[in-house]
């Protein structure tokens, strides 16, 4: 169990007036100012907005007012989502100045519920890399071994709920850039169903994969931050209609009675520390009255190769408007063409430029129907292939990751070695399936291991349910 407050007791504890949220903040503040000079969570700080922020959630309580769910809870937001008024760079150059006039419709959503804001955190430039090495701003280092990297792309949002910055973050995950970083800082990583959680004001990189979540230590915060999150937001076309579940209301239901699907093709890779752990979440869950049933889905193996066609493609097209003229860094030129190609060439870096060439040749005449095309009928065999492992079985578990936080430029080197660290989370984006790591024990040089829950569209709360049993037979 974490050493740090959760969510749940401050927000109690501030609703209830026993605990000052300008006291909460300021103890966290505090902790940011001590140690992120060497974990660099965060791009940017929000001492005063978080200053101004808690003194209102303190008003209002003293008014007789209730602030929200999450009433003076410490919240970083991943620097990919929009906040009005704060710079928001995706920790690239290209976006260099640039303001947002907007909040991101999450944001909104928990500061309607009390929510105080701290910083901004580091992510891999764009939300492209697993170990948030690629930032314009420098690297993340891990909490746990600052030698090792957090994961990535969400590696800022991981570590400053690992190194007690704050209970709650949010990450993006486009193929595992929430789940890889929660299993490497050993802390709670959800993505929902693709649409649960709106995407305005998210930054795109892949819009057909982008989703957004929270970070925490306890699943029962996780459930709290998702439940504020969620729900149908008008101004995204992507967006459910549906209404959000009660999440916490499952958590104590236990899994007696559950399915719980065993893929017996899952493709090879995870070292052994980590598929020991993974064995001892079945064995866990079948003592505690789950029936383990072992599934096939053969597409599972080419989530990879498709994903890395898709993602490139939409991210070429949606970097297409950084370009000098709206947004951020402008580098002049002789001409338009001169100073679009200087602006590009000094913003992005190298990648961010590796994956825009890839996607624009995936998408370009000729290669299309080879390429891109194949990796959307893919992508359909593998939507099938779920379906018909849901048939059997509630939930599918996995490994979050192939190996526990590994040390700083081992992967650098070959693009390939750091892409096989989403093996076993990109098959949930390109379904759109909710997913979520947990920690579950610890693997070579006592680092955490993460468990990865997959569930059906609209899933979460069996995914949550189950995720509280292995919390529960962790502890």
């Amino acid at each position: 169990m974490s050493e740090y407050p959760t969510a749940l007791q401050i927000a109690d504890g501030v609703r209830s007036g026993d605990l000052k949220a300008v006291d909460i903040v300021e103890q966290h503040l505090a902790t940011i100012a001590e140690t992120d000079d060497e974990i660099r969570a965060f791009n940017y700080v929000m001492a005063d907005e978080a200053r101004r922020r808690a003194a209102a959630v303190d008003a209002t309580v003293a008014a007789g007012g209730d602030p929200g769910p999450m009433a003076g809870v410490p919240v970083a937001l991943k620097d990919n989502m929009c906040t009005r008024g704060v710079p928001t760079t995706c920790s690239s150059k290209i976006l260099d100045g640039w303001i947002p006039p907007y909040d991101a419709t999450v944001v909104q959503r928990l500061a309607d519920a009390g929510a105080v804001f701290v910083g901004k955190t580091n992510l891999d430039e764009f939300a492209m890399g697993s170990s948030t090495e690629n930032s314009a701003f420098g690297p993340t280092r891990n909490p746990l071994d600052t030698s090792r990297v957090p994961g990535g792309s969400s590696g800022g949002s991981a570590a400053a709920v690992a190194a007690g910055y704050a209970p709650v973050s949010l990450g993006s995950d486009t193929g595992g850039s929430i789940r890889q970083p929660a299993a490497l800082c050993g802390v709670v990583g959800v993505k929902p169903t693709y649409g649960r959680v709106s995407r305005l004001g998210l930054i795109a990189f892949g819009s057909s994969l982008d989703q957004i979540g929270p970070f925490t230590h306890t699943v029962a915060d996780a459930a709290l931050t998702l439940q504020t999150i969620c729900g149908h937001d008008p101004g995204d076309s992507t967006s459910i209609p549906e209404p959000t579940p009660d999440y916490s209301s499952v958590l104590d239901r236990g899994v007696d009675g559950l399915r719980i699907g065993r893929i017996a093709d899952l493709p090879d890779g995870a070292d052994p520390d980590v598929v020991a752990r993974t064995d001892e979440a079945f064995a866990a869950l079948e003592a505690a009255g789950a029936t383990i049933v072992d599934v096939e889905v053969p597409a599972f193996t080419y989530g990879l190769t498709a994903y890395y066609l898709i993602a490139p493609a939409e991210a070429s097209s949606n970097l297409a408007r950084f370009d000098g003229v709206r947004y951020g860094l402008r580098v002049d030129g002789a001409d338009v063409e001169e100073m679009m190609r200087n602006t590009r060439t000094a913003g992005f870096g190298d990648e961010v430029k590796r994956r825009i060439l890839l996607g624009t040749y995936a998408l370009s005449a000729g290669y299309y129907d080879a390429y891109y095309g194949k990796a959307l009928k893919i992508r359909r065999l593998m939507a099938d292939d779920f379906a018909r492992a849901y048939q059997q079985c509630d939930v599918l578990l996995s490994p979050s990751s192939p190996s526990v936080a590994f040390p700083f430029g081992s992967k650098t080197a070959d693009p390939f070695a750091m892409y096989l660290c989403d093996t076993y989370t990109i098959p949930a984006n390109l379904t759109g399936d909710p997913a979520m790591s947990v920690p579950f024990g610890t693997g070579a040089d006592d680092l955490p291991v993460g468990v990865q829950i997959i569930a059906p569209a609209l899933g979460e709360s069996v995914m949550l349910q189950v995720a509280a049993e292995l919390e529960r037979s962790a502890s």
